[in-house]
């Protein structure tokens, strides 16, 4: 098998070229997710050293709609960077990708730090300074979104761009679990779900990323964006559409593609 910094090249190459690979595993042989972390933190480093910043992180496949939708079992995480922030009113540039998915979240702002490996949701609501309803652009760097689990933590998490709304709210008095969202593409209702979609709470979700990190001697810090994990499936999008999601009590967020 190829190392660490030599896959991750493979997917940088994929995403300069906007251009469909075949997964990893496949060409190179299977490799176990510790490899394929391996494999995310020199494609994060690569980013870092071409002027980006880690603002943030996301999770993925933390549903059973995307469990299914995807085929595997566990959830994993990825980096948010700066380069992939998108502002209210910022449309989405679909050739800047190669096969754009957007599905809604629930995102955290983090207040103070979160680090250790018995942290819980309450710790993460105690250091949360307000959620947010977001949008997360997906662009699995594989041809068709075919990929192991490991492939896809590689590839980190998918990620490719998020949006977040304009206005925060304090989870103070809110239950995430009960949150509803409904999902809207060009006017027309595509998906529904609440908060509990994202292991049972959107916090627990954040706060099962908290022990997975420490497990690698890592946290997330003060002022970090947390993407908690998608709340429906992904919905292939491209020029022309409008997505829009519509939260219980987070309010509305909207993304239009050119």
């Amino acid at each position: 098998m190829s190392e660490p910094k030599q896959l991750a090249a493979r997917l940088i190459r994929a995403v300069d070229e906007r251009t469909g690979i075949e997964a990893l595993t496949t060409t190179s042989g299977a490799f176990d997710v510790a490899t394929a972390y391996a494999v995310q933190d020199a494609l994060i480093a690569e980013r870092v050293a071409r002027g980006n910043t880690v603002v943030g992180a996301k999770l993925g496949l933390t549903s059973a709609a995307k469990q299914k939708q995807m085929k595997v079992e566990e959830p994993i995480y990825g980096w948010l960077t700066s380069d992939m922030a998108l502002d209210v009113g910022q449309p989405l540039v679909c050739d800047r990708f190669i096969q754009p998915r957007c599905e809604p979240e629930v995102a955290f702002l983090l207040r103070t730090d979160l680090r250790g490996a018995h942290v819980t949701a309450a710790h993460v609501l105690a250091a949360t300074e307000a959620v947010f309803p977001a949008i997360d652009v997906l662009d699995s760097r594989y041809s068709g979104y075919s990929f192991t689990l490991p492939d896809v933590a590689a590839d980190n998490a998918s990620g490719a761009a998020f949006l977040l709304g304009g206005q925060g709210t304090s989870p103070a008095g809110l239950d995430l679990r009960l949150t509803g969202v409904v999902l809207e593409k060009n006017g027309r209702l595509v998906a529904t779900a609440a908060g509990a979609a994202v292991l049972g709470h959107p916090a627990a979700s954040v706060a099962w990323l908290v022990r997975a990190l420490a497990a690698r001697d890592r946290g997330l810090s003060a002022g970090q964006v947390v993407l908690s994990g998608a709340l429906t499936e992904a919905f292939a999008v491209a020029p022309g559409d409008v997505i829009t999601a519509r939260y219980d009590r987070l309010g509305s967020i909207e993304l239009a593609c050119r």
